[in-house]
């Protein structure tokens, strides 16, 4: 018999300083028996520092929320889709391969990655290559330490307090505090494209 998700609540008061977003969350996530809480709270790490988009990308007419986690790997960790059906933002966390990355890049307006524990950095050397052909990813990488000091937070039922300022994520409950920073990995092929694209064309 198939073991079933267990379910998490989480009541979050956000408080994004860099992005002008103040906003009151309540998340709903469903830890699949094979997903550790530390891959859990990554995914409600990466959500918060991404709420400010419903108003940036959408206008405030958009729905951010988590998918089906690894129940169903054809869905992201977090989706950000407007009231239209389109797809703005879709977001994976750990470290994933190459061909789910295309994929969703031909579904959505951007993808982001976050990547996270011991082995971020080695995946990341096999990836590169292969992920620089693709122009709507953004991929960042949370430290190790802050990975595993974000997961002591979980709990069945969390009340937190998330602030993002300077591009720090500070999240606090009952259970103690962690702060994480993403640190962008492919920071300069996007700056590259930006520039090229920026390029006045030759007549």
């Amino acid at each position: 018999m198939a073991l079933k998700s267990t379910i998490f609540k989480a009541d979050v008061q956000l408080a994004d300083i860099d992005h002008g977003c103040y906003t009151d969350l309540q998340l709903t996530l469903a830890r699949h028996p094979s997903e550790t809480d530390e891959r859990m709270m990554m995914r409600l790490a990466a959500l918060a520092l991404n709420a400010h988009q419903v108003q940036d990308l959408c206008g405030g007419d958009a729905h951010i929320g988590f998918g089906a986690g690894l129940s169903s790997p054809e869905e992201p960790d977090v989706l950000l889709r407007d009231f239209t059906g389109r797809i703005r933002l879709w977001i994976e966390v750990g470290q994933p391969d190459d061909k789910p990355l295309a994929k969703a890049c031909s579904k959505a307006d951007q993808v982001l990655v976050y990547a996270y524990g011991a082995q971020a950095d080695v995946w990341w050397r096999g990836m590169e290559g292969k992920l620089a052909r693709l122009p709507k990813l953004s991929v960042w990488r949370f430290p190790a330490a802050d990975a595993q000091a974000l997961a002591r937070l979980a709990a069945r039922g969390m009340k937190l307090q998330a602030m993002v300022q300077e591009g720090v994520l500070t999240l606090s409950g009952d259970l103690g505090q962690a702060a994480i920073q993403p640190q962008a990995l492919n920071l300069e092929t996007a700056v590259e494209r930006l520039l090229s694209s920026e390029k006045p064309r030759q007549r």
